[in-house]
């Protein structure tokens, strides 16, 4: 049975415009009506959610900053939020600054928009433009200040693997993320989050208010940062605008731009009723 169904929100939900089409909103109105439990799971953190979805949006759960918090929607009642202990953002600044990486330092949830920010020697055109979005927002890092809690750290690097996995594999006692960046299309972001944060815990905490199973779900992703989400649900789904080696591990449906959700939906209703 289809009980719960969760979504990514940009490259997923969101067409390249950052709007929904008619059929994916028509879809989850539908599943609303027959009780099935809708959420969507995004790396954007609460505010810059908000920018995308109405107030009355249909879905009944957000889950932002790639589980960090996570809200039921629509009464704007928060169910959790984590962050990483103080010492724990020291040691990770410190790193990064070791390596002269680009980083954003996030306050607590619902504040998580507002962060600090380290320039690189060469700071990335990406970095640049992040900082501009939250500019409103966002604060030099005085390196003589004593850290504080955070929610996340966001790191930018160029679209190296290598060199981002140089530093992942340094960064102990964490969860790291990788993101492509949704700006340019090509930076590689490293979102480090408290060890047991993800999507899929945050579809979990979902499950266990429900009493549903994992089996219940289908999940919709197109990016490596759904990657805990996919594997840990067994009903996953890609879009076809996904890269192509999550479109080789994970069955695929329509892109983005044509109602991959809606497809998806359906191919598992197909599937379930053969």
């Amino acid at each position: 049975m289809m009980r719960v169904v969760v979504t990514d929100l940009d490259g997923t939900l969101l067409r390249d415009d950052k709007t929904v089409s008619d059929k994916d909103l028509g879809m989850l109105e539908k599943l609303g009506k027959q009780g099935v439990v809708r959420a969507a799971a995004t790396g954007r953190n609460l505010l810059s959610a908000k920018h995308v979805l109405s107030e009355d949006f249909p879905i009944d759960y957000l889950i932002f900053s790639s589980g960090a918090g996570v809200m039921k929607w629509r009464q704007r009642h928060l169910l959790a939020s984590h962050f990483l202990p103080k010492e724990y953002v020291e040691r990770i600044a410190l790193l990064l600054i070791q390596y002269n990486i680009d980083f954003m330092i996030h306050e607590l949830i619902p504040d998580n928009h507002r962060f600090l920010y380290y320039q690189s020697d060469h700071p990335l055109p990406d970095f640049f433009r992040r900082k501009a979005i939250y500019k409103a927002y966002a604060r030099p890092l005085d390196l003589h200040r004593r850290y504080e809690h955070a929610c996340q750290l966001v790191a930018i690097f160029p679209n190296e693997l290598d060199f981002f996995m140089e530093i992942k594999h340094k960064l102990q006692g964490v969860k790291v993320i990788r993101a492509t960046s949704p700006l340019d299309g090509n930076s590689i972001w490293m979102e480090i989050f408290p060890h047991h944060v993800s999507k899929a815990g945050g579809v979990q905490m979902l499950c266990e208010r429900y009493n549903y199973a994992a089996t219940d779900v289908v999940c919709v992703g197109n990016d490596y940062n759904d990657i805990d989400m996919l594997e840990w649900c067994p009903n996953s789904y890609v879009v076809a605008n996904a890269p192509r080696d999550l479109r080789h591990r994970f069955q695929v449906c329509a892109s983005n731009q044509l109602s991959g959700v809606s497809d998806a939906v359906n191919q598992h209703l197909q599937f379930t009723a053969s």
